[in-house]
């Protein structure tokens, strides 16, 4: 649904006791032409916020605005077209979109803004604005430097059981909220790779592009590898200790990179990359793949309660078993930067026992962490009262419960 009408609503924190103060939190969100929203002024406290109503009523698209104020495509990976509202006739809005926020950082206040430009070309590739503070960024991995953001959705619910291109997206995303520069790793190696592949599949055999393609792919797929060994190792850790009755885990990475980076120097397997690269272009060319590199690698989780792979436990089980990592990472990050992520939880406490809502909202508090959870039953989060400003999402327009 379109809402038509600009929705503001101003939260009292002062309503609000027993939380430890985030150390990153949104204290005002902006929104134009997003999703169903108009327009839209959300202004809060630092605790953690839940957002009931029922299906459709733009929960998630809250969720999605906030997953843009750090890097990457979002919480629904969405073309940044298709994040514009439609209007009559389902066109997306002429002026593009828009989503803004004013959080609460160990440096200060910080204002963060970003969106689909208004007016630019239907020919050209719809392209990210981003500005901090009111200064344009060249790129938004400028914004892994203030917020990381971690979501559980339940698309995600099957991670375990997918392929290993969601899970590597998903471990990404713990990754970048440690290491801010992974993001830009990421993008680089992956557009070095595209080119490659667009090259092979054309026929060209120009030694000189594919070197120096190789050699960026190279350099990024080294440095984004080693950032995931670091991230798995450390919340490998964490994630052994359990939270509370969510289960212990354990985390590996699985790939031929991986294996070269626990057992040799950086600049070593940068070497043995290239060379890997160079030697398989026929190969690959006539494959239409790119058969080396961190793009194959796996995350390899296991339930350590039942001892055995997470994907063979039970849906319940999966389910806890992300929960306790979310957390895990959480602490992690706390720990490591000064500052926590924001924890968007969708629909988070419906596939949950009563013990373990419990324990999921008392850590988010025990935390500090400004977790943002969505959910159609407002009993379900009935141990959140006072603690918590809890949010009625209605066709476009929030009040407070």
């Amino acid at each position: 649904m379109n809402a038509q009408a600009i929705s503001t609503l101003t939260y009292s924190s002062d309503a609000v006791s027993g939380a430890a103060p985030a150390l990153l939190a949104v204290r005002q969100l902006r929104l134009t032409d997003f999703r169903n929203y108009r327009q839209l002024r959300l202004e809060c406290g630092q605790e953690p916020v839940v957002l009931v109503g029922a299906n459709g009523a733009g929960k998630t698209n809250l969720l999605e605005a906030l997953s843009f104020l750090a890097p990457g495509r979002g919480l629904r990976r969405a073309r940044l077209d298709d994040v514009c509202r439609r209007g009559r006739g389902d066109e997306p809005s002429a002026a593009g979109w828009a989503a803004a926020a004013t959080l609460d950082t160990p440096e200060g206040r910080l204002a963060i803004g970003t969106g689909l430009e208004a007016g630019r070309s239907e020919s050209s590739t719809p392209r990210r604005a981003v500005r901090i503070d009111g200064r344009p960024m060249q790129s938004q991995t400028a914004l892994g430097q203030h917020v990381a953001a971690v979501w559980l959705t339940p698309q995600l619910d099957r991670l375990f059981l997918d392929g290993a291109t969601e899970r590597r997206r998903f471990l990404d995303r713990l990754v970048t909220a440690l290491h801010p520069q992974h993001a830009g790793d990421v993008a680089a190696y992956e557009n070095a790779q595209r080119q490659r592949s667009r090259l092979l599949g054309e026929g060209n055999r120009d030694p000189h592009w594919f070197t120096a393609l190789e050699d960026t792919m190279a350099r990024h797929g080294v440095a984004l590898a080693a950032a995931r060994a670091d991230t798995v190792q450390r919340l490998d850790a964490a994630a052994r200790l359990g939270v509370g009755p969510f289960p212990r885990a354990s985390l590996a990475m699985a790939g031929e990179v991986d294996g070269w980076i626990a057992t040799m120097p950086a600049i070593d397997v940068e070497d043995r990359l290239r060379s890997e690269l160079a030697a398989s272009r026929l190969r690959d060319g006539e494959a239409g793949t790119t058969s080396c590199g961190p793009h194959r690698s796996d995350l390899a989780v296991r339930h350590l309660d039942l001892d055995l792979p997470a994907a063979e436990g039970s849906t319940g089980q999966q389910k806890a078993v992300l929960v306790s990592i979310a957390l895990a990472h959480a602490r992690l990050v706390s720990l490591s930067r000064g500052r926590p992520p924001l924890l968007l939880l969708d629909e988070i406490a419906a596939h949950l026992d009563e013990e373990r809502r419990r324990a999921l909202f008392d850590e988010v508090v025990a935390l500090g962490v400004q977790s943002w959870m969505t959910g159609t039953d407002a009993q379900l989060f009935a141990p959140l009262r006072g603690r918590a400003q809890i949010l009625r999402v209605a066709d476009g327009s929030i009040t407070a419960v």
